[in-house]
């Protein structure tokens, strides 16, 4: 068992009060999440999430202003632009970059996606194959590099566990498109992954509050630290351990 300097119904108090200051519809003002908020359908909040979670690294202004950017060069109708561009509308993606995801790797995720949505109308079935979550990061992983010109460049860019990545944007994406409450913030569209699955995404904000609370103690943090800290918030609520996502990162941008 991990040690707590509180004990269990305190941390649970503490982090579910915190849970509530964050989990409210003006966190989205400042947070990615709002770029798949700009749309109702149910595919274009799919891709854009995508995006949006995806290229979440860096500074979250500079994140959002390129995520807006994305939007606009595809008419602001991101399952359209995927499922119907011709060969002259991938000229305006040209020279799209966000620190190290450019158009290359940009092209390639739009021709993935036009793929998986020519056979699919969700890409909720592509994180279906597995038994656990890890094994079903993995597969998803596999299968969006499967077609034959996926170029070796772009595989950073798509996190998995056989890398021994924490993998927190794609544990991101997920906890936005799984997680379901009243609050607004998430969206609760995907109905066959279950929240109480998912992984906490884990980055800097995220540990520095999870460690002197007694919920990480693996120093590297990977794939191994996103479970430790997962299986620890499970035992504060086990059918939505990923809600802490809200206490944890808010309190930790919030001391910045």
């Amino acid at each position: 068992m991990p040690f707590f300097p509180l004990n269990i119904a305190q941390l649970r108090r503490q982090l579910d009060a915190q849970y509530e200051r964050y989990n409210r519809p003006d966190f989205i003002e400042n947070d990615p999440i709002q770029i798949p908020h700009r749309f109702t359908q149910r595919a274009d909040i799919e891709i854009a999430a995508l995006f949006a979670a995806l290229l979440a690294w860096g500074q979250r202004p500079t994140i959002i202003s390129k995520c807006n950017e994305l939007m606009k060069r595809m008419d602001d109708a991101p399952h359209q632009f995927i499922t119907q561009h011709q060969d002259e509308d991938l000229k305006r993606l040209l020279g799209f970059c966000h620190r190290t995801f450019c158009d290359t790797d940009l092209l390639y995720f739009v021709h993935f996606l036009r793929h998986w949505y020519g056979q699919h109308d969700t890409l909720e079935t592509a994180f279906l194959v597995g038994h656990t979550q890890r094994e079903r990061l993995i597969n998803f992983h596999q299968h969006f590099f499967s077609l034959p010109d996926a170029p070796p460049r772009t595989r950073k860019h798509v996190a998995t566990p056989a890398r021994k990545s924490a993998c927190k944007r794609v544990n991101m994406y997920l906890r936005w498109l799984v997680r379901r409450d009243a609050h607004g913030v998430d969206f609760g569209l995907w109905q066959r992954l279950s929240p109480a699955n998912l992984i906490m995404p884990i980055d800097l904000h995220v540990e520095r509050q999870a460690r002197p609370l007694g919920l990480l103690s693996r120093k590297l943090v990977d794939w191994e630290a996103a479970e430790e800290l997962t299986s620890n918030l499970r035992l504060l609520d086990p059918t939505d351990p990923v809600k802490y996502d809200f206490a944890l990162f808010g309190a930790g941008v919030d001391k910045e």
